[in-house]
């Protein structure tokens, strides 16, 4: 599908089918519902993903990729909540594989992302952004968010597409949270709210503090605020479609860890290159992806 010639263009490069919904969920429905035209591209199928309910243990069994290919409708139910119709699987579906976590024997498996060329990658992405011409472009920060090579690997994908893009791509973000808003969710879950579990929902693990977490970020490193609360519902039923690998306990929702986190409306960035826009927050925070683009 080619963009149109007017109007906002958003391209958002994930690692694994469900990253879209949870960093990213609300604020895709949102430029979605709002006429922008937007592109997702997945760099994995997700065939290491840590499997959370029962009955579908069998699929991490199946070594001819019975979980990566599963999770192919799951990622096509969550773009179809999400309003999404243009997704792509970075270099063709399969190109690349899950590489697993950090330190694991996967990470040099053949074929895996963690030891995709860099270059090569980033041309299979250079190829969607003169089709498509993002005046913006998502993805992570040098650190893969929390530390997942393949997170840490689309970041110096879209990074050296950006790079080669040659100015096409106006601003380049990476998603994040605030150590602040993470605190306030450890508080909400930890103070027993009606819906949360701590008033007898599911059963997820509670942490003490945002030091316990492995992603967060200090208040004042976030530049972009995107206010997205009306489009909640959408990034939860997105969340739900990925079955295999979230547990949604609304408003709170958990990994394969089962440590608790609340599913927040509000979704910030990092904004990595491109013209800052004016600040609409007494923070200074944007509240706009597309703010300062002429």
């Amino acid at each position: 599908m080619s963009a149109t010639d007017d109007g906002h263009r958003l391209l958002l490069v994930h690692a694994h089918p469900d990253d879209e919904s949870i960093g990213t969920g609300a604020t895709i429905a949102k430029y979605a519902a709002e006429g922008a035209a937007v592109t997702l591209v997945t760099c994995t199928l997700g065939e290491l993903g840590e499997i959370i309910p029962p009955e579908y243990a069998h699929l991490a069994a199946d070594r001819d990729g019975g979980l990566g290919e599963h999770r192919i409708g799951e990622l096509a139910a969550a773009c179809a909540a999400l309003g999404v119709s243009d997704h792509r699987f970075l270099g063709g579906q399969g190109r690349w594989r899950d590489s697993g976590m950090m330190g694991e024997p996967t990470n040099q498996a053949p074929g895996c992302f963690w030891q995709a060329d860099v270059d090569e990658a980033a041309a299979e992405l250079l190829a969607v952004i003169r089709e498509v011409r993002p005046q913006v472009m998502i993805s992570y920060d040098d650190n893969g968010f929390y530390g997942h090579p393949d997170h840490i690997q689309a970041h110096r994908v879209a990074s050296r597409a950006f790079e080669l893009s040659g100015g096409q791509v106006s601003k380049f973000y990476a998603t994040t949270v605030p150590k602040s808003v993470l605190a306030e969710a450890i508080d909400l879950m930890r103070g027993g709210e009606p819906d949360s579990p701590a008033a007898g929902g599911t059963d997820f693990t509670q942490v003490d503090s945002v030091e316990d977490l492995p992603f967060g970020v200090p208040d004042e490193a976030v530049t972009t605020a995107i206010d997205a609360t009306s489009y909640l519902d959408a990034k939860i039923e997105a969340m739900r479609a990925h079955v295999t690998q979230i547990a949604v306990d609304s408003p709170f929702f958990a990994l394969s860890n089962k440590v608790g986190q609340r599913a927040l409306g509000r979704e910030y960035y990092i904004l990595l290159a491109g013209p800052r826009g004016p600040g609409q927050q007494p923070d200074g925070r944007e509240t706009d992806l597309f703010a300062g683009i002429g």
